[in-house]
């Protein structure tokens, strides 16, 4: 009955999947009521915690791309592309790293991709190279973010509990996921500097080329951030949003700091990164004079917003089935997890595949592994797995550089897995799951 209850979540899982987005979190509310009022499980709780996060962390940002601040990021961004067009293999990726950092979500690459793409084209790179790998950039970063909901995850006070872990911090996480995941990106960024044919010898590309129109589109059009006059509020926002980055790091470090009161313990990181979100999203929008009705309709807020509803939905009706079927399913798996911890590798990627998300991954197996009780330096190490939803080409992110190469280099193949996005993928991955374990082995 548990298998069949399991390929029901699956299933469930599958076909919210297929409508993306809202549609995924709303169609595990059809899988939560089967599970509750026809199978009888107890409900679990909901991912409170990370929504929260979630939330204020793109409130945050949202407000910073109103002000401008994320516009002027980019232009930055875009200033250091442009003056190393020959290397943007690298440096794309390498950007759109640096952005998902600093921002805690991937959802800011939209407008730096076409950038990416137009700088390669103009420089006879074949742009597949240089924009898939800075797609999975941007998502494989987030575990290496101080703000990002996945990191969040990992310092609850579940996993706290596990033996090794009792003093984890928010620095000891990103000791071992930054420079995992920066290997990760370093390593795809190689490969793909060779990967494909070159633009006059793409058969695809010179058949677009018959077309007046389109030739004397990538002839004569340049994609630019760089013409627009921003504000002196457009800077300053960047300032505070990074002294509120700095200031997390160092509350991370220093626990005495976030102790309130005689033998109490300190307040967890996630409500930190909440408070501080808040309160310096408010100095931002106080200090810049933005105007309040611009932060919904900026591309930050809707996309974090949309992905709030999706954790919302999947993570509480996987919970919902996890905690009913833990006592089985910690016999069947705790085997083999013990002979070969790092094959839990391959239950977060599995599960990230389906989900879309690292945040929601990340709360539907962190009960699995404290439960079968992994070694804290595999928990930790094994943190970049979370991301695998380059596997099946439907994640924005994604869709929106196919769209973006207007040469046709970076798509979805024939057979649907062949895809652009599924060689770096893999790379990043697997590199920097590796070197996460070997650096947590020191660190943690």
């Amino acid at each position: 009955m548990l298998i069949a209850e399991f390929i029901f979540m699956l299933m469930m899982l599958y076909i919210g999947s297929r409508y993306g987005g809202i549609g995924l979190g709303v169609v595990s509310g059809i899988g939560i009521l089967v599970e509750v009022f026809i199978l009888r499980m107890p409900p679990a709780g909901a991912p409170v915690d990370v929504m929260l996060i979630i939330i204020a962390v793109v409130s945050c940002a949202a407000i910073l791309e109103a002000a401008g601040g994320l516009k002027y990021m980019l232009q930055v961004a875009e200033k250091i592309l442009r003056k190393n067009p020959k290397r943007i293999t690298f440096l794309g990726p390498l950007v759109t790293f640096s952005l998902s950092i600093m921002l805690g979500t991937g959802h800011a690459v939209y407008s730096i991709m076409p950038i990416i793409g137009d700088i390669a084209l103009k420089n006879k790179i074949r742009p597949e190279r240089p924009m898939a790998a800075a797609s999975v950039a941007s998502q494989l970063a987030l575990t290496g973010s101080p703000i990002a909901a996945v990191v969040a995850c990992y310092l609850g006070k579940d996993v706290l509990q596990l033996p090794g872990l009792e003093d984890l911090n928010l620095l000891h996480i990103l000791a071992v996921t930054f420079p995992a995941t920066l290997l990760g990106t370093i390593a795809m960024s190689i490969y793909s500097n060779f990967r494909g044919r070159e633009l006059e010898d793409d058969k695809e590309y010179q058949r677009r080329l018959q077309d007046p129109a389109y030739r004397d589109q990538i002839l004569n059009t340049t994609k630019t951030t760089l013409n627009e006059e921003l504000p002196f509020g457009a800077k300053l926002s960047v300032g505070i949003f990074l002294l509120s980055l700095v200031l997390i790091v160092l509350i991370a470090v220093f626990p005495e700091v976030r102790t309130i009161g005689e033998g109490t313990r300190p307040i967890s990181m996630g409500v930190i990164i909440q408070m501080m979100m808040l309160g310096f999203g408010a100095i931002i929008l106080i200090t810049t004079r933005t105007p309040v009705n611009k932060i919904p309709n900026g591309v930050v807020f809707k996309s974090g917003m949309v992905a709030c509803i999706a954790i919302f939905g999947i993570a509480w009706m996987s919970n919902t089935y996890f905690a009913y079927a833990m006592p089985e399913f910690k016999a069947a798996i705790t085997g083999m997890v013990n002979d070969a911890p790092w094959t839990f590798a391959l239950a977060l990627f599995a599960v990230s595949v389906v989900v879309n998300s690292q945040a929601a991954t990340a709360k539907i197996m962190l009960p699995v592994a404290i439960a079968i009780g992994l070694p804290g330096p595999v928990l930790i190490g094994l943190m970049p797995a979370t991301y695998a939803y380059f596997f099946i080409p439907n994640y924005p992110s994604d869709i929106a550089t196919v769209n973006f190469d207007v040469t046709g280099t970076t798509k979805i193949g024939k057979w649907y897995f062949n895809h652009s996005f599924m060689v770096p993928g893999l790379i990043g991955v697997v590199v920097a799951c590796c070197v996460g374990l070997s650096l947590a082995e020191i660190v943690i």
